[in-house]
């Protein structure tokens, strides 16, 4: 393994251990899961009592971007599609997770914490999908 990739795998056990703990401290201060798309959804209609809470949690995740931005120096960043083709695809993941009840980070994450058989069910299926997409995209 050369320096680069321990340096990544440091960075990525980084960013994994603080989305655990801010899911961890969010279900221990309010008893609600981080669910980002649930809390996103609730935003959009009749605003919860904890929308105050929400928001904040919500601009974490761009700041925490732009906080590591700062410390860690410019990432390269390359888009392989158009922009209308990822909004495009932005919104069918918005739809994916009203559906699914969740989306993958939020049932992995959160749901298996929480010994959730929904949530493992889930997390199994995107998975296999997920191997099964790899597998076509590869083989064919």
């Amino acid at each position: 393994m050369n320096v680069n990739t321990v340096h990544d795998l440091n960075r990525a056990a980084l960013g994994g251990g603080l989305i655990g703990l801010a899911a961890g401290l969010l279900m221990l201060s309010n008893g609600r899961a981080a669910g980002i798309s649930g809390l996103f959804a609730g935003l959009l209609g009749r605003w919860p009592a904890s929308w105050k809470e929400d928001v904040l949690f919500l601009a974490g995740l761009p700041l925490g971007g732009l906080a590591f931005r700062f410390m860690a120096g410019e990432v390269p960043v390359t888009l392989a599609a158009s922009p209308l083709l990822l909004l495009a695809g932005g919104l069918l993941v918005g739809v994916g997770t009203q559906l699914g009840s969740g989306c993958t980070s939020g049932h992995a994450v959160c749901g298996l914490a929480r010994f959730s058989l929904r949530s493992f069910v889930a997390t199994v299926l995107f998975m296999a999908a997920a191997m099964a997409a790899v597998a076509v995209r590869k083989f064919l």
